[in-house]
């Protein structure tokens, strides 16, 4: 059995890109800074980088899923070029009080841990070795839920201090 990989999981909204709430329009992206030097030194370190993102906004009828995607691909795209890309991206669309097909609790939802678990199975993950770093208690509680070593706690749109981030940690 080989080494399983570790993970740094990033929320996106308040995390990677400032939350002016539920963003969605490439126009309206603005990267926290820091964020790529971070990512560079994780992938440099041997993390894989995976976004865990709600995006309520769908269930909310604000935004499309394909409006999603075209943000989503703006971003992937942003770190690709920043020599530090996206490994994988898991999204919640669903919320309790969506409409449609999106009104429903998801153990996808945080704080549920379900993105995290599922990537752990699809990366090979070993989440004890692994690293989240969110900007709200519902990111906190699914990394703690799903049994990371580390959970980090931001404020929106905050530059995340690497200290914080690799202290201890080789």
């Amino acid at each position: 059995m080989g080494k399983k990989n570790k993970a740094l999981f990033l929320d996106r909204d308040g995390v990677i890109n400032v939350d002016k709430h539920h963003v969605y329009k490439i126009e309206d992206c603005e990267f926290v800074p820091g964020i790529f030097d971070l990512c560079r030194q994780a992938k440099q370190k041997g993390y894989l980088l995976v976004v865990v993102t709600n995006q309520a906004g769908i269930a909310k009828g604000i935004y499309t899923e394909e409006e999603y995607f075209l943000f989503r691909d703006y971003v992937h795209a942003e770190f690709a070029r920043q020599n530090c890309p996206i490994d994988a991206e898991y999204y919640c669309p669903y919320h309790p009080q969506g409409k449609g097909p999106y009104a429903k609790v998801s153990d996808w939802r945080k704080p549920a841990p379900g993105m995290i678990l599922q990537a752990e199975q699809d990366w090979d993950i070993d989440l004890a070795q692994s690293i989240l770093i969110g900007d709200k208690g519902s990111d906190i509680q699914a990394g703690q839920a799903a049994g990371l070593k580390r959970c980090i706690l931001v404020q929106n749109g905050q530059r995340v201090s690497a200290e914080d981030v690799w202290e201890g940690i080789e």
